[in-house]
């Protein structure tokens, strides 16, 4: 089984067990997570199993109730009978953002927007910093300060003037794969193009320093972590789990997912790639996230994921399941956005986006991740902002780094670093540390419920996340 991995239209996960179908599948070693019926460790007899049944142990996560094992024994999964569950490790697709829009740029001296009292470059771009009202907080000393959020991505541009001064590279590390089989570096190649994890970690913390943008948390740390294959293209569960672990394991505040899978039918079915599932996968991959996902948060880390971009409704299709926005213990984000903004920057700026999934009890909240790009079709007109001139259209999605300059993409992607961002700032005015609960509190408390709906919408969940209370919207 595979899967969509990045979320700039995003989706990821793993699964479980399914038949063999060639002589061929049957003789190559296949990658399995073995979970434990245990949460905290995996049994001796367990392990005493895998040793049996020929299996190989490539990643111990024991300390989250399971292990990454290869074996060429198509029985493999029925042998480990002391196992609570084993699901085969898919391949998830690394998919690029809903939109790329060039050329990018390359950074020009622009004064900042008065309201905003800042002189980043293009920091007059960056409407989703208004639409959480990150500025108002800025002004009270809400700016992440101690905070450290570990970005699960494709890695992060540590050179990025923006970047610089807030990414931990001490912290850095891979669990992605390149072409050969070693492991890929966490730090891109030197060039001018997009990157999908700098473009995430820019969103977050992007440093208030006089050029480029600024992040919703500019105080804040960045922890690099890959586990997407810029190379291959894709990544796999097992990379993610790992990447869950590391992250909680070395001190992570806030673990950002910008990736996921598509929509997958519990009761079994075939992915958009042809690779085939069972129910008992699903089931499967859903335990295995969940224990990745609660190990974090009892370690202190608030895990979010984005919602993916399939525009489904979950809610009305209760057969389906998104991961990893659909585990235990993970918050899934929607994606709004604006209509005109290149016209009118007065306008609504929490808009749903057609192409976010949804549904009620599906979503947790709601984040700024770009207008429509379908709604926009046909759409000729052009705007000029700070001395840009692009189709108006453009101005409605996110802007943020990449390497060697800046750029706009749209999606749950882009949605979820912006609540990750304001997470930081309520643990940086927590002093450096706060529980996960009392961060999802906080996001609910401070939420904006842009139709008046205070319970869990279907689109918005408990709310667009916001910052400060500054408005009369809740």
């Amino acid at each position: 089984m595979k899967r969509l991995v990045l979320l700039t239209v995003l989706f990821t996960m793993v699964t479980a067990v399914f038949s063999v179908t060639s002589v061929a599948a049957q003789n190559r070693p296949r990658k399995y997570i073995v979970i434990s019926q245990s949460q905290n460790n995996v049994a001796s007899t367990t392990l005493s199993q895998i040793s049996k049944s020929g299996g190989r142990i490539l990643r111990n996560l024991s300390n989250m109730g399971m292990m990454i094992v290869s074996s060429s024994d198509p029985n493999f999964a029925a042998t480990i009978a002391s196992a609570r569950a084993v699901a085969p490790v898919l391949r998830i697709k690394n998919p690029t953002s809903l939109v790329n829009l060039g050329p990018n740029l390359a950074a020009a001296r622009v004064p900042g927007p008065p309201d905003l009292q800042d002189d980043d470059t293009y920091v007059n771009l960056d409407w989703g910093i208004t639409a959480v009202d990150a500025q108002n907080a800025w002004k009270i000393g809400r700016r992440g300060q101690g905070a450290l959020v570990a970005v699960l991505d494709e890695g992060v541009d540590a050179t990025h003037p923006d970047l610089a001064p807030n990414v931990r590279g001490d912290l850095g590390t891979s669990f992605a794969e390149d072409c050969d089989g070693g492991i890929e570096p966490w730090q891109p190649e030197p060039g001018f193009y997009f990157n999908h994890g700098t473009h995430v970690a820019g969103t977050i913390a992007a440093a208030d320093n006089g050029v480029g943008i600024i992040g919703v948390a500019p105080q804040a740390q960045i922890m690099p972590v890959d586990v997407l294959s810029r190379c291959l293209g894709y990544g796999d569960d097992a990379w993610i789990l790992d990447g869950i672990r590391y992250a909680a394991d070395h001190g992570a505040d806030v673990i950002n997912m910008s990736l996921g899978s598509g929509p997958l039918n519990i009761h079994g079915g075939c992915d958009e790639f042809g690779d085939c599932y069972t129910a008992k996968d699903i089931k499967n991959l859903l335990i295995a996230y969940s224990y990745a996902a609660i190990y974090a948060n009892l370690k202190g880390a608030t895990v979010i994921a984005a919602a993916g971009n399939d525009g489904f409704d979950f809610g009305a299709n209760p057969d389906y399941i998104h991961l990893p926005s659909g585990a235990v213990g993970i918050l899934s984000i929607s994606a709004t956005g604006p209509t005109g903004w290149g016209l009118d920057p007065n306008t609504n700026l929490d808009v749903p986006a057609t192409f976010s999934n949804f549904g009620r009890g599906y979503v947790d909240f709601s984040a700024p991740g770009g207008g429509d790009i379908l709604a926009n079709e046909g759409d000729t007109r052009n705007c000029t902002v700070i001395g840009l001139t692009r189709p108006c259209y453009v101005f409605d999605f996110v802007f943020s780094d990449i390497p060697g300059g800046y750029s706009w993409a749209a999606g749950t992607s882009m949605a979820t670093p912006h609540v990750a961002g304001v997470a930081a700032q309520y643990i940086g005015a927590a002093g450096g540390r706060l529980s996960p609960l009392l961060v999802e509190a906080a996001l609910r408390s401070l939420a904006d419920h842009p139709n008046g709906n205070r319970g869990r919408d279907a689109f918005y969940g408990y709310g667009r996340v916001d910052t400060t209370v500054i408005d009369a919207k809740r």
